[in-house]
């Protein structure tokens, strides 16, 4: 029995679709049901955020999550493969008559991404004030809680409607098959012929 552990929405209904190629059998969620069964098979679905945790303790044995939640987790995970969808990117915001300056000190950064956030600003040896939020980040800077924010963009257009602009990428994002490493030494022929399957119905080198 092989365990997966899902994130819920679209992800997850383009990963079943590759799953019933995998199994040739249609994989349907009954209304509100958190579990399925099939096969040799169980499938779960969880937050995209809980997905590394699941795996992470054995729970699941492999899973599909963002790299975003795995980099902000920084996760122990074997990353078997990056899936190539659910893209989005990292960016940096900030109002559309603010001057983002890398050289002002104490720069007020709001966002869910803190260790993301922390790493990036490292790196330019920049010392910032994170104010961790858990929801509608593009208000911070709005109502000056902070100067600029950290998130994850697919469009924009949220950011655009806010009178943001994006003056900064900080990395891709897209989703990722991961493994338990325990799972991945004992499973380990099975796992692979997963992997093999995604990068065949994915067209993945």
């Amino acid at each position: 029995m092989i365990k997966v552990a899902l994130p819920k929405g679209r992800i997850a209904e383009k990963t079943l679709e590759i799953f019933e190629s995998f199994l040739g059998d249609s994989l349907h969620f009954e209304d509100r049901k958190l579990i399925l069964d099939k096969g040799d098979f169980s499938f779960m679905l969880v937050r995209n955020q809980d997905v590394p945790i699941y795996v992470e303790r054995g729970v699941a044995d492999i899973g599909v999550v963002g790299l975003d939640v795995l980099e902000e987790q920084e996760s122990p995970l074997v990353r078997l493969l990056d899936l190539g969808f659910g893209k989005c990117k990292i960016a940096i915001g900030s109002p559309n008559n603010y001057v983002f300056d890398y050289s002002k000190p104490n720069l007020r950064i709001a966002t869910k991404m803190v260790n993301i956030t922390r790493a990036f600003f490292a790196k330019k040896a920049m010392s910032v004030e994170i104010i961790k939020l858990y929801g509608s980040i593009e208000l911070a800077p709005l109502v000056g809680l902070a100067d600029a924010i950290v998130d994850l963009v697919e469009t924009g257009d949220t950011m655009r409607q806010n009178n943001l602009k994006i003056d900064a990428e900080i990395m891709d994002i897209s989703a990722y098959l991961v493994a338990n490493p325990n799972s991945f030494y004992r499973q380990k022929e099975n796992i692979l012929r997963i992997q093999k399957h995604f990068k065949t119905q994915l067209k993945l080198n």
